[in-house]
């Protein structure tokens, strides 16, 4: 496999393989082929005791370098709920050589930003430096997911910083419909429940819970030290071998529970809300399935839109035609204010589906365009509109990864995800073998006639109730 990838840019090149048309000339066409095939090569080496080190250089005077941990929230129980992300608080508040006010200064004195964030499935701790820093940046990297002092006096005080975190994040209706979401299309799985915890388990978390996550899930084989700027991928592995040495080597790994779909809704009802705040989703496929790629298509097409943007009519997206077509856009007060489609992904599993905000008037009119627009993806998306979303697709795909920051995350999480970084050449490949047939195929698979899950918050009254939602998941011909 690795050989036969290794040699695709270089065939595609030599045997004058046409990319779908991305520019208006063949030399345009040619010159793009080359910007995928002449990205920098991203090094991957293994250390000894199961550590991954993968960089790419690309120059400059700054760097990106982070740990990207394969643990989350997905590994907790009920009554752990929440170490993931408490751990992630506390691991910035000193170590056994740092005092948490020498770390603070050590980073400021470099200029460079430490930060971190938690997922359902990844942990991840990076810092953007000077390329020269880069040994002291791994110093304190290696330092901190390895001699964490997790004071008692520090975790109650983190307590309190936790829960007005939360109390932040219930402001968020877009966050909290999306946990919402994540409850009922999981529920009785670790995928049900919140990457923060809920209060009791903020309230109770030990420093032996702490402990006890970091000796299970931060083990050599679960690491990924990724770079990405100016960075020399020998110096790096260098760099690995002398400050993460002593890492667990164990091979006994946590393995992830199955999360288990139910087709299903949840509504919280509050009229003094001014807009109803909707998601429709169903089950898809996780990051290394082969629908992922199709799935991200059929998401594209369907698009996003937002009231305020004052693009008028003129929308590639259909649905966004239609709401349109629905509204009175004298008075901004009413009709579809924004949706978005998303496809979420996660190792074995995902969420594909829309999250709207609607005025209550024109819920189910929104509905019935919503339920429409995904029939069609299963019988009757053209290829114009498959050619359109490859090319947004790819777009997007080289906006972000525009800068070291956004480099070095993808690395990492590719290498969790997938073992590997997908070159870009083999990913638009991948994107030319997919054509309208495909996309209804795939559609139809993880589409028609499923049970979706459906989460409404807000003035959400003339929301029809579910069956008559899951009737609208087919179409009936004679």
């Amino acid at each position: 496999m690795a050989l036969s990838v290794a040699r695709l840019g270089k065939n595609l090149l030599s045997k004058g393989h046409s990319l779908k048309r991305c520019a208006s000339t063949s030399a345009g066409n040619a010159t793009y082929l080359q910007s995928l095939i002449n990205t920098p090569e991203t090094k991957v080496t293994t250390l000894p005791n199961g550590l991954r080190v993968a960089s790419e250089n690309s120059g400059g005077s700054t760097c990106t370098v982070g740990l990207w941990i394969d643990a989350g929230s997905r590994y907790e129980d009920a009554e752990t709920n929440g170490t993931a992300h408490f751990l992630e608080h506390m691991i910035f508040k000193g170590t056994q050589r740092r005092s948490q006010t020498q770390l603070e200064l050590e980073v400021e004195n470099m200029g460079a930003h430490l930060n971190a964030y938690t997922s359902r499935e990844q942990t991840v701790y990076f810092s953007k430096c000077f390329s020269k820093d880069i040994g002291q940046s791994v110093d304190i990297l290696a330092d901190i997911i390895q001699n964490p002092t997790l004071g008692q006096r520090e975790m109650d005080r983190e307590r309190g910083v936790i829960l007005r975190e939360m109390e932040e994040v219930d402001q968020q209706v877009e966050e909290v419909i999306f946990d919402h979401l994540h409850t009922i299309a999981y529920q009785g799985t670790p995928m049900s429940r919140t990457i923060l915890g809920p209060t009791k388990n903020i309230q109770s978390i030990s420093r032996q819970n702490l402990v006890d996550y970091i000796s299970t899930h931060y083990t050599a084989p679960r690491i990924v030290v990724a770079a990405a700027g100016g960075v020399d991928h020998d110096q790096l592995v260098g760099l690995a071998e002398k400050h993460f040495n002593s890492l667990p080597t164990t091979t006994d790994l946590p393995q992830l529970t199955p999360c288990r779909y139910t087709g299903s809704e949840m509504r919280v009802r509050d009229d003094d809300m001014p807009f109803a705040h909707i998601t429709f989703a169903v089950e898809s496929c996780g990051w290394a399935n082969p629908d992922y790629l199709p799935l991200m298509l059929a998401s594209t097409i369907v698009g996003n839109y937002n009231r305020t943007a004052g693009t008028g009519s003129h929308f590639a997206s259909k649905l966004a035609q239609n709401v349109v077509d629905l509204e009175d856009y004298k008075d901004m007060s009413t009709g579809c204010q924004s949706f978005m489609s998303f496809n979420t992904c996660y190792t074995d599993t995902g969420l594909w589906g829309i999250y709207m905000v609607v005025h209550k008037m024109f819920i189910d009119d929104l509905r019935i365009n919503v339920m429409n627009e995904w029939m069609r993806l299963c019988f009757s998306v053209t290829d114009d509109e498959v050619e359109r979303a490859k090319n947004v697709f790819r777009t997007s795909m080289f906006m972000n990864l525009d800068g070291s920051t956004a480099v070095c995350e993808d690395i990492g999480r590719q290498m969790l995800t997938y073992g590997r970084r997908i070159p870009l050449y083999e990913l638009d490949y991948r994107l030319q073998q997919i054509d309208s047939q495909t996309v209804r195929d795939v559609m139809t698979r993880y589409l028609y006639d499923k049970c979706p899950v459906i989460v409404g918050i807000g003035p959400i009254e003339q929301l029809f109730e579910y069956n008559r939602i899951r009737g609208g998941m087919y179409w009936a011909r004679s």
